[in-house]
């Protein structure tokens, strides 16, 4: 099974959550690492593993993103990172699955569906020093899911007239990761 290292600069977990009940907050984390077993021509027998600093979360407010990283919500003191680990692959097609496995946000893991689109490979250029030491052989896979925060711990929330609320509750996730094969 070829073993595939996930490139942190072309690799970013996304998300968008309800917010004031009429429009959407979205994020990013561009601080994302991990390893993925991946075989195209097999691709039910793989695995992934992904690590993110959650510290590193950005919304495009400084005063948003620090209630982000309080206990409020994700906590980053005390629960530094946000992993995924998944094995079991469901092949739909040629290039889509379905990845279920363990996420983890604020130390409360709980099962959870990936679905990945694979988007092809590429040899390319590999930069290094200033010299082309390539090619390197690329890989790009895009992955959506939709959670509950409530199911992680993330509880934090505000009441607005009629019902509304500060934050919805169903945040959806797009990860887009361009991975690396690895030297044999």
């Amino acid at each position: 099974m070829a073993k595939w290292t996930f490139e942190p600069g072309h690799t970013a977990a996304e998300f968008r959550a309800r917010h004031m009940m009429v429009t959407w907050v979205r994020g990013a984390f561009k601080d994302v690492h991990g390893t993925l077993d991946f075989d195209p021509v097999n691709p039910g027998t793989g695995s992934v593993e992904v690590t993110i600093d959650a510290a590193g979360i950005w919304s495009g407010d400084p005063d948003r993103d620090g209630h982000l990283r309080n206990e409020d919500f994700l906590d980053v003191e005390n629960h530094p990172t946000i992993t995924f680990t998944g094995s079991e692959i469901e092949v739909l097609s040629g290039h889509d699955y379905t990845v279920t496995g363990d996420l983890t946000i604020r130390g409360v893991t709980r099962q959870v569906r990936l679905d990945v689109r694979y988007l092809g490979e590429w040899d390319t250029p590999w930069w290094e020093d200033g010299e082309d030491k390539g090619p390197r052989q690329r890989a790009g896979f895009e992955a959506t899911a939709a959670i509950n925060r409530q199911d992680f711990g993330v509880s934090w929330n505000g009441a607005l007239d009629r019902g509304g609320v500060v934050v919805g509750d169903t945040v959806y996730i797009t990860i887009d990761a361009e991975a690396i094969l690895d030297d044999a």
